[in-house]
């Protein structure tokens, strides 16, 4: 069971932090509820009800230090998730992205950024929902690593490859990515 002031990822909303464990009454049946802040949106407020059990798989733990230092340095090994029909593509990163597996956002995030590579070189851009997705797996992994590491999130970027490119100082450029 969660504790008041843990923190933790409740599906795309991002970390949240636990504020409360209280009984709530909503449409006339009193539940017990983890009330959680989500930290990008504080004027907001959910409530996971503690004995749904589909909406605690939603809850996740943040990643520790060392979790996240074991990802950062398997990423230049990590495969790439690229699925050439559109359609499954859409519904495979969808998935993936609902699920909230950290590895799993990197190999959407190593096979975007691929995929836009070659495109630029085509002078081409990325549809539009594989831009949508390559920007909400960022987020969700970004947003993750900067609370834990308790650097910016704008700074995450420029860590990951001083930690994968020994010798490379900030002399990245903003198209760059994992």
């Amino acid at each position: 069971m969660y504790q008041i002031n843990d923190m933790i990822i409740y599906g795309v909303n991002g970390i949240c932090k636990i504020v409360d464990i209280a009984d709530k009454e909503f449409s006339g049946s009193k539940t017990e509820y983890y009330v959680l802040k989500p930290l990008n949106n504080q004027a907001s407020t959910i409530y996971v009800p503690v004995n749904n059990e589909n909406l605690k798989k939603k809850m996740r733990c943040v990643l520790s230090v060392s979790e996240i230092y074991e990802i950062i340095h398997s990423m230049p090994e990590e495969k790439s998730v690229w699925i050439e029909n559109e359609n499954e593509r859409k519904e495979k990163y969808k998935e993936i992205i609902a699920c909230g597996n950290r590895r799993e956002l990197v190999q959407i995030i190593k096979a975007l950024y691929t995929h836009q590579q070659q495109l630029q070189a085509k002078g081409k851009k990325l549809h539009a929902a594989d831009e949508r997705f390559f920007k909400e797996a960022e987020k969700l992994l970004y947003e993750e690593f900067a609370i834990v590491l308790d650097i910016k999130q704008e700074q995450v970027l420029p860590f990951i490859l001083e930690q994968i490119q020994p010798g490379l100082k900030h002399g990245h450029n903003n198209n760059q990515s994992i």
